[in-house]
């Protein structure tokens, strides 16, 4: 397709999801360092300075991106939970077995998700409004006991899966990787005391 058919197919409103796109791409073939306006613009086939309009800088694009990010694996949560048995744990598995498949499905939008630290949406300031976050905290909810924080529920539940992702991506664990379902009975003690010995 011309350069000329893809400003004309991103006139109108649809050129700002299309760079997003485009920088997904990016971010998938080369990492954060392949990420720039410029490339961003040529892999959407738009001039130079359209990125910058939208994003203000290559900050911005990456927020930008991360918010799509986010909200795929909000997405990917919710699929695996609502297809899981609608019992409080299963659904919990299903929100775990939904956090392993986005991070193995889209490695380097996982990376960036977690890559920002003052603004992550999983922050103290930001908890409430991420939607991301709220799959977590609601579906913990019903785990909670009686006189419990819910975040020291929600921050073992986010610890296990998470560090478990980090350690198989970056090779921590190699030929000892558990499986899946090993990890996910953990969370059966999730909310729990602890039997007497």
């Amino acid at each position: 397709m011309s350069s000329t058919d893809d400003k004309t197919r991103h006139h109108h409103g649809n050129l700002k999801p299309a760079l997003v796109e485009a920088g997904i791409a990016l971010l998938e073939e080369g990492g954060l360092e392949a990420l720039s306006l410029r490339k961003c613009a040529a892999r959407a086939g738009v001039s130079h300075a359209a990125p910058a309009h939208h994003f203000g800088n290559a900050d911005g694009l990456r927020r930008a991106i991360a918010d799509e990010g986010f909200a795929r694996f909000e997405k990917a949560m919710l699929r695996y939970a609502e297809a899981a048995p609608q019992t409080p744990r299963d659904r919990l598995r299903g929100i775990a077995r939904g956090y392993l498949a986005f991070a193995r499905s889209e490695p380097a939008l996982y990376d960036l998700i977690f890559s920002f630290r003052e603004a992550s949406p999983f922050t103290e300031q930001e908890r409430g409004a991420s939607a991301a976050y709220r799959v977590l905290r609601d579906t913990c909810a019903p785990l909670v006991p009686p006189g419990t924080d819910p975040l020291v529920i929600e921050t073992q539940v986010w610890a296990l899966v998470h560090g478990f992702i980090l350690l198989e991506m970056t090779g921590r664990i190699g030929d000892a990787l558990p499986d899946d379902e090993a990890i996910l009975a953990l969370l059966d003690h999730v909310g729990r005391d602890p039997q007497p010995s």
